[in-house]
């Protein structure tokens, strides 16, 4: 069907993450996007504000806002899974590329190329969707307390193998974040005001 892109995207709201995990607090793709935009931004901005960075940190964001796109069609796949083997990896970047291409259809020619890079990581961006990846991980750590924090232990190991590969990322953006940001979520409304 043409034109049928932006009614795909808001089919985003339909598709669950962590379906391998027992959740207290549902999370949908589109409410991950949001949140990985907004963090996705304050890590450009903090590159730029702390560390001397030349970032553009609205198209961090725009690129975060977009990143889980194709699993509108392929579905959440849980990182335990995607991760196991490099040919499951690979096997799935082609997947994401036929989704893509498939989401990229339903716009007219003269638009394709403007979202084509928003949806799959490109080479000419890496340092940006460096910060994509960042805030991705943070949002799954965040998470990850507001789990632990409703008392559900199944987010534990998922906590400690998501802050360590945060750690091992090496970013400064991201250890500023996680020493001066991250302790306000685990505060409660009246603890934060």
């Amino acid at each position: 069907m043409k034109n049928n892109f932006y009614a795909m995207l808001s089919r985003m709201k339909y598709i669950n993450r962590w379906g391998l995990m027992r959740n207290t607090i549902h999370e949908n793709i589109s409410e991950h996007s949001l949140d990985t935009a907004i963090i996705a931004h304050a890590l450009a901005t903090i590159s730029n504000v702390y560390f001397k960075g030349n970032i553009n940190a609205e198209r961090v964001a725009l690129l975060a806002l977009f990143h889980d796109c194709t699993e509108i069609i392929t579905g959440d796949m849980p990182t335990p899974v995607k991760y196991h083997a490099p040919e499951i990896r690979e096997a799935y970047k082609e997947v994401e590329l036929v989704a893509k291409d498939r989401l990229i259809s339903g716009l007219p020619e003269e638009m394709r190329g403007i979202y084509d890079s928003l949806l799959v990581e490109s080479e000419d961006e890496k340092q940006l969707w460096r910060y994509v990846k960042a805030a991705d991980k943070l949002s799954a750590l965040i998470k990850c307390v507001e789990e632990k924090r409703m008392g559900n232990d199944d987010f534990i190991k998922a906590e400690s193998s998501t802050l360590d590969s945060l750690k091992k990322m090496k970013m400064p953006e991201v250890d500023m974040f996680l020493k001066d940001f991250m302790p306000a979520y685990n505060l409660t409304l009246d603890e934060q005001a």
